[in-house]
């Protein structure tokens, strides 16, 4: 790709310092990235990233904001034309998505699910809204079983007092949201993230060819734990 001659104005410099970013993680690792590096990538002087970016550190922050919004986009997607009746339809479809979204976005989901990048610091206060946010399409419809009454409870152990206040913190961004629908998701999360993990690091053995059948059957798995059949 051309790049522009030093001190040529980019129409988007943020946008391109971060696809620049994307390009050094996918080729070095999120550890080695370097603004004076995505400098020379783009052709321009160091200062001009600092107008943007203060620090790398700032740098990454953003890009994790950027992939937790990705993220949350494409499971809202994968949901927005099956009708709000069809919970079981809707799980389904928001698992498949977010294997689909982690193997077609391999960088931005190692960066939030990964490797911890050496001294790097997520702040809360950034990151933990996008976090959040990106899971609200699977706590909304596993609510849903719940307001349905068709959340299986009778094969779960009692919630402690201290599991409780844990969530409870969680409950107080996601207002109305019942406990044990956001520990389902807590652990639906989980389980898919496991296998998600396995694949794209390739630890999975030789002869399972197909990930994505193991996906499809524990994504099956999951919604006979949890949900109930109509009565």
């Amino acid at each position: 790709m051309a790049r522009p001659a030093k001190n040529e104005q980019i129409p988007n410099l943020a946008e391109a310092i971060k696809n620049s970013a994307w390009e050094q993680i996918a080729k070095n690792g999120a550890a080695a990235l370097s603004l004076r590096a995505i400098a020379r990538d783009l052709g321009i002087t160091a200062p001009a990233i600092y107008n943007h970016f203060h620090r790398r550190d700032d740098l990454v922050t953003a890009l994790i904001v950027d992939a937790y919004t990705s993220l949350g986009e494409s499971q809202q997607v994968a949901i927005d034309n099956l009708p709000v009746t069809d919970i079981k339809g809707r799980f389904t479809a928001l698992g498949m998505a977010y294997r689909e979204w982690a193997i077609t976005y391999p960088q931005r989901y190692q960066l939030i699910f990964g490797t911890p990048i050496p001294n790097y610091e997520a702040p809360e206060d950034i990151t933990l809204p996008a976090a959040t946010k990106a899971l609200v399409p699977l706590v909304e419809t596993l609510q849903a079983f719940s307001v349905a009454n068709r959340l299986r409870l009778d094969r779960v152990s009692p919630m402690s007092t201290e599991l409780k206040s844990m969530l409870m913190a969680w409950q107080e961004i996601a207002e109305g949201i019942d406990l044990e629908v956001l520990y389902a998701a807590l652990i639906t999360w989980s389980r898919v993230h496991g296998l998600v993990s396995m694949e794209i690091a390739n630890h999975f053995p030789s002869y399972i060819t197909d990930p994505g059948e193991i996906f499809r059957r524990e994504i099956g798995n999951i919604l006979i734990q949890y949900l109930k059949e109509q009565e």
